[in-house]
């Protein structure tokens, strides 16, 4: 159902993939809601996924771009504003890789090159693309940025490894710069701090399945899905609050403020079990 909460208004999206993608979720509900829409991502992940058939679908402008590139930015935010006809009133980062992830390193056995792409790609991105958006007054007075993010920066999670590094300076950027961005231009800058969620990118954490069954038996709503994350998204774009910012907003079915539930208790005790047999 739609509200048009976002009439009239203009996003700019980072991290769109495919239909798996929260990027992808959030741009479709934007749509709904009746902003007019600028895709990203890079030209690698462009030509591997379908942003053509979402760009189509929600009539938006794709822009190759590496978030990670400042002369990039300024060439996608300038680029974009002239599809749009004006500044964008909200931007969605929803960026993250790992190769040390990807490489199955592990936390006390680092590639630290690998470990400065990771930084560089899921967090320092987030300052750049703000930064940019300040330099050309990009964003409208009132406007919204959000960055997805996850428990992970402030509880250790078995294997999501050095991207728990990345999601705590995301976060930190968050704070740090949403009170220059709000102090001048009345700009929000929060992170949702999402469930585990099967993404392409998710799905490469090692164990995803396994954690995606351990968080659904703690959260007593169970586990956010995707779509329902960009239900959420939608209302950080909107002007119903207008007065939230500086904040990581878990999206989580409260499984962030869990220590045992019975579902959790349950099962551990059925794998005690098993163990003594």
């Amino acid at each position: 159902m739609a509200y048009n909460l976002l009439k009239g208004k203009k996003g700019l999206i980072f991290g769109a993939l495919n239909d798996k993608s929260i990027a992808w979720k959030v741009a479709e509900r934007a749509h709904e809601e009746g902003a007019d829409l600028v895709l990203t991502n890079t030209p690698v992940s462009i030509r591997l996924g379908t942003i053509d058939e979402l760009a189509k679908k929600t009539n938006a402008t794709v822009i190759p771009a590496d978030a990670t590139n400042t002369e990039d930015l300024t060439t996608l935010v300038e680029k974009g504003m002239e599809a749009v006809g004006g500044k964008f009133d909200f931007v969605l980062h929803s960026i993250g890789m790992s190769p040390n992830v990807r490489k199955k390193r592990a936390y006390d056995d680092l590639n630290y090159d690998f470990l400065s792409k990771t930084l560089d790609i899921s967090a320092i991105s987030f300052h750049k693309v703000i930064q940019t958006c300040k330099k050309l007054d990009a964003i409208n007075e009132w406007g919204s940025v959000v960055a997805l993010t996850y428990v992970a920066a402030q509880r250790t999670l078995f294997e999501y490894n050095d991207m728990a590094d990345a999601k705590a300076m995301l976060e930190s950027i968050a704070r740090s710069f949403g009170y220059i961005y709000g102090r001048s231009k009345h700009i929000r800058i929060n992170t949702i701090s999402q469930s585990p969620t099967l993404t392409t990118a998710g799905s490469g954490v090692k164990g995803i399945d396994k954690l995606m069954d351990f968080s659904e038996r703690m959260a007593p709503l169970g586990n956010a899905t995707a779509d329902e994350c960009a239900d959420f998204t939608i209302t950080l774009f909107s002007d119903l609050t207008r007065k939230i910012t500086m904040q990581n907003l878990f999206h989580d079915g409260g499984f962030s403020s869990m220590g045992m539930s019975k579902s959790a208790m349950v099962q551990y005790e059925k794998s005690f079990e098993d163990c003594n047999d």
